[in-house]
This record gives structure tokens, C-alpha cells and sequence, in this order.
């Protein structure tokens, strides 16, 4: 029941947020410059920022890119894990070898801080479409490590199964095999590690954003709205600059619901 109400919620959020353009009172990098840090009013619900902007229209287009581009980096991750997994494991011998050290390689590495030298290095006056590409494109270029692990240990175990060795005796290739019999095995699998993984990447990007290391201005995106309570001591006396943190608490408690009805299913 839980995990039901948790996809459905996760939608809800989904569609708002895709429907910012429609939803949003304002355009997002609009200033009211004689509205600036004002208090929520009928004109401005969430009321405005220091530079006049409507925090609500932000927070609807700054969950577009962070609702959107971290699930896409997060299957880019696990695409590349679930390649490297099914490869690995079918031609097993030195490729698994090959394989399994540069998973190590990778988890070895804090690919953080990783992330955080090779966006320090872009110039500061980047525009916001390349700092968006850039950093979600590192996060799914550099995340495949952990899904790739337990992807590959699981069609190890498949691999055991009796439907793969009578997929070989029938004659079955190593390619069709994959295709045909494997992936579509490790499916449940696959899918949790994609709610690990997106939950992760909202995260990283939070974190990139609160170090100003994140998407440019003026792009809003859930990770540069929350740079606003580096102040908590603002919160009691202005409770709705937690509004960003609240929807993040929700949809990261939401993706962690429906990993768990993933894992159960296996």
C-alpha cells in the first residue's frame, strides 16, 4: 500500500514539474526588483528571492531539470552497468578479470570529488545549458560502478540457472543469449538499482549546487534553491524557503518506497 501511494506520489511530482511552463505563476528568471525577498502573497505564493524572482515558478522549473535529468543519468549508469554485467559474465575468463578491476577501479575512486574537480575546471562564466549537460553527464558517466557489482553478481547467478543451459544445449549465441534470456532476467534488479541511483544523483547535484559548483545562473535547479537555507536561522522566521528541501525529503522518501517493492520482488 505504501509503496503504491509512493509511485503514485512520485507521478503527481513528475507531471507538475513537466508541467511547469503551465503551472508556474511566472517565468522563471523574471525579477520583481519592488518585490524583493518579499513574503508569500497571492501574487508570489512562496513569495520572491533576493534578486525579485517567484520562488514557486523555481521550484516547478528547477524540479523539471532535477526530476528529469537525474533519472536520465541514472539510466545511463545502470545501462552501462547492465552492458558491462552481461558481458562480463557470459564471456566470463580475462574479460571478467578486466571487468571486475575496473569496477573496483571506479569504486575506489571518490568519484565525488571527481565530479567536483572536473566541474571546478569549467570557467565561471559557463552557460547554463553546458553546465547542466556537464554535470549530469559526469554523474552518469562515473556512477555505473555500484550497479555494475551487483548486476554482474547476479547474472553470475543466473548464469547457474537451468533455462541458460538449455538455451546453450538448444545452440543459443552469446550475444542472443544476452538478449533474449539474460537481461530480461535481471530486470528487477536493474530497476532497484535505478531507484538507487537517481535518489543518489538528485543528492550529488544538491551537493555540487550548495558548494556553487551546480547549474548556472539564472537556471534554477532543486540543488541551487536550497543554497537559500545555508542561514537556517532564517527558517523559523521565513518557513517557506524549506519548501525546495521538503519536496526533495518527499521524492527521495518516495524512490526509497519503491526501490524496497523492487528488492522485495526479487
Amino acid at each position: 500500500m505504501m509503496q503504491t501511494a509512493a509511485r503514485w506520489t512520485l507521478l503527481a511530482i513528475f507531471l507538475a514539474m513537466l508541467g511547469a511552463s503551465a503551472i508556474a505563476p511566472w517565468p522563471y528568471d523574471r525579477q520583481f526588483r519592488e518585490e524583493t525577498a518579499a513574503a508569500p502573497s497571492a501574487r508570489h505564493p512562496l513569495g520572491t528571492d533576493a534578486l525579485g524572482r517567484d520562488r514557486l515558478s523555481r521550484l516547478l522549473y528547477g524540479g523539471r531539470i532535477s526530476i528529469l535529468l537525474a533519472p536520465a543519468a541514472a539510466l545511463v549508469s545502470v545501462s552501462i552497468a547492465i552492458l558491462m554485467a552481461c558481458g562480463a559474465a557470459l564471456l566470463g575468463g580475462w574479460w571478467e578479470r578486466v571487468a571486475s578491476a575496473l569496477i573496483d577501479l571506479f569504486l575506489s575512486l571518490p568519484w565525488l570529488f571527481l565530479l567536483l574537480a572536473v566541474r571546478g575546471l569549467l570557467p565561471l562564466n559557463t552557460s547554463p545549458g553546458v553546465s547542466l549537460g556537464v554535470t549530469f553527464a559526469l554523474l552518469g558517466l562515473l556512477g555505473w560502478a555500484g550497479p555494475a557489482r551487483v548486476m554482474m553478481a547476479a547474472a553470475k547467478r543466473q548464469l547457474e540457472s537451468d533455462y541458460i543451459l538449455m538455451a546453450r544445449a538448444s545452440g543459443c549465441g552469446t550475444w542472443r543469449l544476452a538478449a533474449a534470456h539474460l537481461a530480461p532476467n535481471l530486470a528487477p534488479v536493474t530497476l532497484a538499482q535505478f531507484w538507487t541511483t537517481a535518489p543518489a544523483f538528485l543528492l550529488s547535484e544538491a551537493n555540487l549546487a550548495l558548494l556553487g559548483l551546480g547549474i548556472a545562473e539564472p537556471l534554477p535547479s532543486w540543488g541551487s534553491l536550497l543554497r537559500e537555507l545555508s542561514n537556517v536561522t532564517l527558517v523559523p522566521q521565513q518557513p517557506w524557503l524549506a519548501a525546495p528541501l521538503v519536496l526533495l525529503v518527499i521524492t527521495l522518501g518516495c524512490c526509497q518506497l519503491a526501490r524496497a517493492a523492487d528488492e522485495y520482488s526479487l
